[in-house]
């Protein structure tokens, strides 16, 4: 679909992926509503997004909030007059332990943003997009929601749940105008341990401060906004996401024992 003059709904727009996705939709002629829990990182998002501020709105609210999820078409369109595209990004993670040690509230608050924030938002705005000439809807899900990741049990289960859900909509969808397009991201050079409230300096240690490889943000949001202007399908960002899909269908259990051993010194 086309980019330029186009409204797109961002959530996670506060930081990382969401920021870059929005900054560089507004680079290529769109106009975003931008939504986060965090006013500064809006804040921020819109310093950087410098003379294209002004076809820039800013929506301070949890996706996981289902009330103001669903008041929010009403403000993106009181500020643009038009939504063309959903693009659901926010996310968070959960500690790095086993589902046996997390409470039920830490599930539910992984859960509450990572799916139902995702379904809340595909409720309130795909009316919307079935009334424009072309539309597209994005969520993004994880290489988490192909293979289990011991330790991040809770996280995984709510990215298989928004894949799944990402699938049944483009089956719905089919012979409308709106592009569903799911996108798995491996690992992503963003903070999302720290938004996320997860202290990771214990896997620090345990890895000896060796870094993983992972893929640029702005790369990463080229891809996503490439597959918007394309009406992309199925994405996966970085050759991590690219072996696990590949794994993960060839040789499920091996991928699941590979993913496993790799985390055993991490989790104990």
């Amino acid at each position: 679909m086309r980019i330029p003059g186009n409204v797109f709904v961002v959530t996670g727009a506060g930081n990382g992926m969401g920021r870059e996705v929005t900054l560089q939709l507004l680079g290529r002629g769109a106009s975003v509503a931008a939504v986060d829990l965090s006013e500064e990182g809006l804040a921020e998002t819109v310093r950087l997004a410098g003379s294209a501020a002004p076809r820039l709105t800013t929506h301070v609210l949890s996706v996981s909030d289902r009330a103001a999820v669903e008041a929010l078409p009403d403000a993106v369109i009181a500020a643009h007059g038009q939504v063309d595209g959903l693009l659901n990004v926010a996310g968070i993670i959960q500690r790095f332990v086993h589902v046996e040690e997390l409470s039920i509230e830490e599930i539910e608050r992984v859960m509450g943003v990572n799916f139902w924030g995702t379904l809340y938002t595909v409720k309130a705005f795909l009316p919307l997009l079935k009334e424009r000439p072309e539309a597209s809807l994005l969520n993004v899900s994880s290489m988490g929601g192909l293979v289990p990741v011991p330790g991040q049990g809770a996280y995984g289960a709510s990215k298989a749940a928004v894949k799944l859900l990402t699938e049944t909509l483009y089956a719905e969808l089919q012979g409308t105008r709106v592009a569903v397009t799911e996108v798995f991201p491996g690992g992503i050079g963003t903070n999302i341990a720290g938004n996320s409230g997860v202290d990771i300096s214990a896997m620090a240690a345990a890895t000896e401060g060796k870094a993983p490889k992972v893929t640029a943000v702005d790369v990463a949001a080229r891809q996503i906004v490439d597959a918007v202007a394309n009406g992309t399908f199925r994405v996966l960002i970085g050759n991590d996401a690219r072996m696990l899909d590949r794994m993960s269908r060839v040789a499920p259990r091996k991928a699941i024992t590979a993913v496993a051993d790799q985390m055993k010194k991490l989790l104990g």
